[in-house]
């Protein structure tokens, strides 16, 4: 796009850009309040934060990694963390490879314990901060959606000059807290960009991402069953699932954060477990019995009067979460669906398989394969 070309889109960026100065100047040359909508509450929250702790937008930032004692003990801390959003960043990474964003972990203190993505070494904007054990808090570098995430406990977008310090008005980023089994912020999840065009849809993907990682981290506890919850009417197995994880006598011992807003009454970071038979108004041996009945799903009365539909899974079958929703249905539904695109796109091609799999983006090989016996 031509710099001069007037377009929407050029013209609301000058605009968003132009209020976020303005806010800056009120609060911190002025020190007078800001005008609703020029920037987010919790941006400005943070920057009081800052300012009170004494920072100031014009000094400057040395990206400080903590010591190597400390470094050692974070990463044998979070090694939990890290194995569990392995996948998910590589996954992510490969979603925004083409973006110049990349993507970074951290603990709950906001140390990097990770990295990943396209990562430019030789631009020390980009090199300082995925460092492992660079110091990345807000009360280390200011305002960034990484220590504003972990201060708010809340997914956020900040764009250029809504860091607080002047010399991080180059990055534009996106970041959501990550919650442990218990319940606790463990760290989060951010994606980083150096001076690149602004895309706010980044925060949905970094949320999902981080959904993934919180699942991940509950199923790695050790448990005897997990329970899988919906609402009656939603299918059961995906990622958005309420998980709860059972010991041998029915003891909750893990949740993931769509199974604490479903399910009143689990106990908080550091409170003794809650039995199952507390939450629900049902005894735990039939969810046991039902776990020996794969793929059949169950209703779960709350004390609340509202009911839940769950599928209690073995850990012997949690390798393979669609297998063992409702008979199956989501993986056969998936099969069947794929084979009718691939039909329909052979028939529009008049059985022309080279064209139809042209259409389709596959090799003609993948196609025939595909092609095969239909599922029984």
């Amino acid at each position: 796009m031509n710099a001069a070309d007037p377009s929407p889109h050029a013209n609301a960026s000058h605009s968003r850009l132009a209020r976020i100065a303005q806010a800056r100047q009120s609060l911190m040359l002025k020190g007078s309040a800001i005008t609703p909508g020029w920037v987010a509450p919790w941006v400005e929250r943070s920057w009081q934060r800052c300012l009170s702790s004494g920072l100031q937008p014009g000094s400057p930032v040395s990206f400080a990694q903590v010591t190597t004692p400390l470094l050692r003990y974070t990463l044998e801390a979070n090694h939990g963390l890290i194995a569990a959003a392995q996948p998910m960043l590589n996954n992510l990474a490969r979603a925004i490879v083409n973006t110049r964003y990349f993507a970074i972990l951290t603990n709950a203190d906001g140390v990097v314990v990770d990295a990943c993505g396209a990562i430019d070494h030789a631009d020390p904007r980009a090199h300082l901060i995925t460092r492992v054990g660079t110091d990345l808090s807000e009360r280390s570098i200011g305002t960034t959606a990484i220590g504003t995430a972990l201060s708010e406990l809340q997914p956020v977008w900040l764009h250029r000059g809504e860091h607080f310090f002047d010399q991080t008005s180059v990055y534009s980023c996106a970041g959501a807290p990550l919650f442990g089994p218990d319940g606790g912020c463990v760290g989060m999840l951010d994606v980083t960009g150096v001076d690149a065009q602004e895309r706010p849809e980044l925060k949905h993907l970094v949320m999902q991402s981080a959904s993934k990682i919180e699942n991940a981290l509950v199923t790695a506890l050790p448990h005897a069953l997990l329970l899988r919850l919906n609402w009656p009417g939603n299918s059961l197995g995906g990622d958005a699932d309420g998980m709860l994880c059972l010991d041998v006598d029915g003891w909750i011992t893990g949740a993931n954060p769509v199974a604490r807003e479903m399910v009143p009454g689990l106990a908080a970071p550091g409170q003794p477990p809650v039995h199952v038979s507390e939450v629900f108004g049902q005894p735990v041996e039939p969810l046991f019995d039902a776990a020996k009945r794969p793929g059949k799903p169950i209703e779960l009365p709350l004390w609340s009067g509202l009911r839940l539909q769950a599928l209690a899974v073995t850990r012997a079958d949690e390798a393979n979460p669609l297998q063992t929703g409702p008979s199956a249905g989501p993986a056969r539904a998936l099969r069947e669906v794929e084979a009718a695109m691939i039909r329909k796109a052979v028939d529009e091609a008049r059985g022309n398989v080279g064209q139809a799999a042209r259409a389709l983006g596959i090799s003609r090989a993948t196609l025939y394969r595909k092609l095969g016996p239909k599922p029984s």
